[in-house]
Order: structure tokens, then sequence, then C-alpha cells
């Protein structure tokens, strides 16, 4: 007992000295400051949390809009305050442009593709995809009149539930990703494939698992959590099929390639630009870049844009006196009998105002995307080391009081100015800013535009009979936001 306890005695002692000595060798750094970290865990039992953007706002109260925490043993650099985040994003975007540690995905893509590389790959990949996608569609009238195509087949679906309760979450899933797999496959699929629908409920259970405790658990430890049971295993599951459906139609363009003809779509472009750069050794394009880049593109472009679409219409059901404004205007400016069109954007400022604050208000990546510094980075007072993982923490500056009015409550006049015509802010920042923003941006906001106006040009979205409210606040909110699951009533008006 007496020789157990010597060295319990000494081993506490040992970390002890650990701690402070990292604590002293980052003030003799000029480190940002933080919480201090226990060995292994580091700053574990202060971060995770069941609302972590909040946690880390919280923490950023008691150490300021720069702060340092400890993923394991993995240090982390926090920016808060739109004013901060704008020179991490922008001001200084070229010290920060480097993806950072997301263990989650870089397990998933091995570094491939265009949302975890770096370097030369990631300027390659990130240079040819918006190429190609606005080569096929993006931004152009081309893919405006094949989501107003798509909207129709989702108005058959809604007008076929007759008002009765319903969740939108799989049929929303199903018209977003067949707009992205237009692009990506030329190919739409049906909203009664088993196969397909059976992969969009895993696709929606990977963001709700990645940002669920179990997700979060993986974030900070995950060479410890790759040999543990949990949650963490499903993520991995569910993501496996995913990629085994986006490889099924990669495979099939394969065997049907014709490279005298004009591609077909992205994939079709992808594996031309392979054939032509096959006797080059340093080529990025390659199977593993086809096959990561086919799923950061398909992923994203299918769940980020379905949960923000779920999520304005909840927030119509909730707040009725919006919905009648923008019914008002809807009518006023298209009528009933066409359907909307992109033109009729800037004639809409209330509904486009209600789509922005709904993505401000939804916060679905709260935390951003990690970056990492490529040199040795002044901010805020700091230094912050070379190598360095950084989180913008885009939701403090989606709700920044200095930028926003109401920050924590839903209020479309935040996108309006004296005349109520729409103003734009620069803190609105849902698919983030700068060179790594979302590259499917221009795209999203097309369909959050025409699904939206589409479906309440024609539809009164109530609460089922009973219910007299829904639950706004998030499902999980960890490294992302994810709405409720909710029934909603569509009215024929």
């Amino acid at each position: 007992m007496d020789l157990l306890g010597g060295t319990t005695i000494i081993l506490i002692a040992c970390l002890a000295l650990l701690v402070a000595w990292k604590t002293a060798g980052a003030k003799k750094k000029n480190l940002p400051p933080g919480p201090t970290p226990l060995p292994f865990v580091g700053n574990l039992f202060q971060v995770i949390s069941n609302n972590l953007s909040e946690c880390l706002r919280k923490m950023s109260e008691i150490y300021g809009p720069v702060f340092t925490v400890y993923f394991g043993s993995e240090r982390v650099v926090i920016v808060c305050g739109y004013d901060l985040v704008k020179k991490v994003l922008l001001d200084n975007g070229e010290d920060f442009l480097d993806r950072g540690r997301m263990p989650s995905a870089d397990k998933g893509s091995k570094a491939f593709g265009v949302v975890a590389s770096n370097g030369e790959r990631w300027q390659q990949i990130r240079r040819f995809s918006l190429t190609t996608l606005r080569d096929f569609g993006m931004g152009k009238k081309s893919i405006e009149e094949r989501i107003q195509e798509e909207a129709e087949y989702l108005m058959k679906e809604l007008r076929a539930t007759k008002g009765r309760p319903f969740n939108p979450t799989t049929l929303y899933s199903s018209a977003t990703c067949n707009t992205i797999s237009h692009i990506l496959f030329a190919e739409r699929f049906d909203y009664q494939d088993e196969d397909y629908t059976r992969m969009l409920k895993l696709l929606t259970e990977v963001f709700v698992l990645d940002s669920s405790y179990g997700g979060q658990f993986y974030y900070l430890l995950p060479e410890l959590m790759d040999f543990l049971p949990g949650p963490h295993k499903a993520l991995f599951k569910n993501w496996s099929h995913i990629v085994n459906f986006v490889g099924r139609n990669v495979d099939e363009h394969k065997k049907t390639l014709d490279p005298t003809s004009v591609p077909r779509d992205f994939v079709d472009s992808f594996l031309l630009k392979m054939e032509q750069e096959k006797s080059n050794p340093k080529t990025e394009f390659t199977t593993e870049n086809l096959m990561a880049t086919i799923v950061d593109i398909f992923t994203a472009g299918t769940e980020t844009t379905s949960s923000t679409l779920r999520y304005l219409h909840m927030i119509m059901a909730e707040r009725q006196d919006v919905q009648a404004k923008v019914h008002e205007e809807i009518d006023r400016v298209i009528g009933r009998e066409r359907p909307p069109a992109m033109k009729d954007r800037p004639e809409l400022p209330y509904t486009e105002a209600v789509i922005h604050e709904t993505q401000r208000f939804l916060d679905l990546l709260p935390v951003g995307l990690a970056r990492r510094t490529r040199r040795d980075v002044e901010l805020g007072g700091f230094t912050i080391p070379k190598g360095t993982t950084v989180h913008p923490l885009l939701s403090s500056a989606m709700q920044d009081p200095k930028q926003f009015k109401k920050p924590y409550k839903f209020d479309p006049g935040h996108f309006l100015d004296e005349k109520g015509n729409f103003k734009k802010n620069g803190a609105d920042v849902p698919f983030s800013a700068g060179k790594r923003n979302c590259l499917g941006e221009g795209l999203a906001r097309m369909e959050l535009f025409l699904y939206a106006t589409t479906i309440l040009q024609s539809f009164h979205i109530k609460l089922p009979p009973g219910v007299s409210n829904i639950d706004l606040g998030p499902k999980v909110s960890g490294f992302g936001k994810m709405p409720h699951d909710a029934e909603l009533c569509f009215c024929p008006r």
C-alpha cells in the first residue's frame, strides 16, 4: 500500500509539473490564454457540451476573444467576434488558408478531395471543381430550370399529403440531392427508390451523430475512440454506405464513358482529366481524389440545404405573422399562375431577408471548419504558432451584437433597411468566407430561394392539430447544429 501510495504521489506531482510547464511555456511564447489542460485529455471536461458553440462563447467571456483550448493533446485556438473572425477568413486569409485537424473528416477522406486537403492538391482540385460546376450550370439559367423542374416533383409529393401532418426531412433531402446529382451524375433519382431514400436517411444520421456527444468525443480523442464502442462507430458505418452509393455511380460512369463525346457531368469531366494526366507522376487527378471530391460535394450539397429549408418551414409554422408577410409579397410580385424564378429575387426583399435570417438563426456550422496557420501569426495581441489548428467561431460573427440588434432572436429586420429593402451584412457567414468558403454557395442560395418560394406560393404551413409550438432549438449542437424533426401540415392556399 505504501509503495502504491508513493507511486501515486509521484505521478500526481509529475502531472502537476507537466501542466505548470505547459502554462509557463504558453506565457513565454505569448500564446492566447485559456483553461489549464489535463494531460492526454486536454480541456475535454470544459469543452464537451450539448451546445459546444455556446460553451466556447462563455469561455471567451473569461479568457477573451482569442483563447486556447486543448482537444486532447492538440492545441486549438478559438477566435470569437465578427472583427476577429473576419481577419481569419478574409483580411489575413492567406495565413489561415490550410485546413486544420478534423478527425472524422480526415478519417473519411484521408486528406483527399476538396474539404480536407491542403496545398497544391487543394488548389488544383478546388479550381477544377469550381470551373466544372459552373460548366454544368451552377449559377446559370440551366440549373435554375433544373431546380424549377425538381420543385414540381416536390410539390406533387406535398400535395399528396392533403394537409395531413407530415415530416418532410427525407423529401427535402431527395429534392436537394437530385439537384446536385444532376450536376455530378446527370441523373435524377425517384423519391420512392428505396436504396436512394435509405442512403439519404443515413446521411442525415451522419450529420446528427457527428455533432452528438459521441461525435464530439471522437473529435477530441480520436486515437482513443477508435478502440472504443459508441455512436461514432455508427457514424463511420453510415458513411461507408454513402461512399458505396457514390462509388456505384462512379463505376457506372467508368463503364459508359465515351472519350470522344462531350462530358455528361462532373464525373465524366474528372475521368477525362485523369486520362489526360495519366502520364504525370505528380498528378492530383487520381481515383482517390475523384471519390473524395464527389463525396464532399454530394454530401454537403444535399444535407445542409435540405436542413435549412426544413428549418425555414418550421419557423413559418411557428411564426404565422412572418409567413403571412411572405405570402403577401409572393402574391403581389409573382401571383399564383407562374412558378417563382431568380428574376423575382430582387423584388422579394422580405422573403430574401427571411431566408437569410433563417440561416443566421439556425447557425448550421457554428464552430466553422478548422483552419491551420501557415506561419506564426499575430492576432488579437497574441502569437499563434505555425501549424496551430484555429476555429473561427462563425456563430460569434452571426450573433455579434454589434452587427445584429437582436442576435438571439429571429428577426428578418436584421436584413432590411429603413425602407424595407434587402441589405447585406458582412457578418452573415453561414457558408464561411474567403478562399475556403463553401464552393457550392451560389447553388445553395438559388435552391433555397426557389424551393422556399415555390412551396410558400401554394401552401400555408401550419402546426399539426393539437400542437401549440415546436422546438426551434437544435436537436444536437456540436461542431454542427441540426434541427429537431417536426411534423408540419402543408395546407393548399
